[in-house]
C-alpha cells in the first residue's frame, strides 16, 4: 500500500497511457469498422449495399465495384432514396475511412442500424487486392 501511495503519479501515468493505447481498438469495435474480408462476406451473404461517400472526382478515380455514390454532404437527404430498406446492412466507404465513419453515425441517426464503415477505406480494399471500378 505504501508503494501505491508513494508512486501514485507513476501508476496514474501508466494507466492513462494504457487507456490511450487501447482507445483506437475500442473505438473501432464500437464504430462498426469492417475489414475488407468481412465487407465482402456481408455483400455476398446479406446483400449489403455499398455507399461511397467520396467527392465526385475521387469516386471517378476509383471505387468499390458496385458501390453507389452519395457525397457525404448529401448523405442525410439522399440515403433514404438510395437505400429504402433500413434492415439491410449498409457499408460506407471513402478513401481512408474517416468520412465513412461520419457517414455511419449519420446513417444510424436516420435509422439504418446495420450501417458500418470500411476500416481503412478504399486503401484497405485495394491492399486486399479486391476489385475497383473507375468512372
Amino acid at each position: 500500500m505504501k508503494f501505491i501511495l508513494d508512486n501514485w503519479m507513476l501508476i496514474l501515468m501508466a494507466l492513462t497511457s494504457g487507456a490511450l493505447l487501447l482507445w483506437p481498438a475500442v473505438r473501432g469495435a464500437a464504430g462498426g469498422s469492417l475489414t475488407p474480408t468481412t465487407a465482402v462476406q456481408l455483400i455476398n451473404q446479406e446483400k449489403a449495399v455499398v455507399i461511397d461517400v467520396c467527392e465526385v472526382h475521387e469516386y471517378a478515380a476509383g471505387h468499390v465495384s458496385g458501390a453507389k455514390h452519395i457525397p457525404l454532404a448529401q448523405l442525410a437527404s439522399k440515403l433514404p432514396d438510395v437505400v429504402k430498406n433500413k434492415d439491410l446492412p449498409v457499408i460506407f466507404v471513402c478513401q481512408s475511412g474517416m468520412r465513412s465513419s461520419s457517414a455511419t453515425r449519420i446513417a444510424k441517426g436516420l435509422g439504418y442500424l446495420k450501417a458500418q464503415s470500411l476500416g481503412g477505406g478504399l486503401s484497405s480494399w485495394r491492399a486486399a487486392s479486391l476489385p475497383v471500378e473507375k468512372g
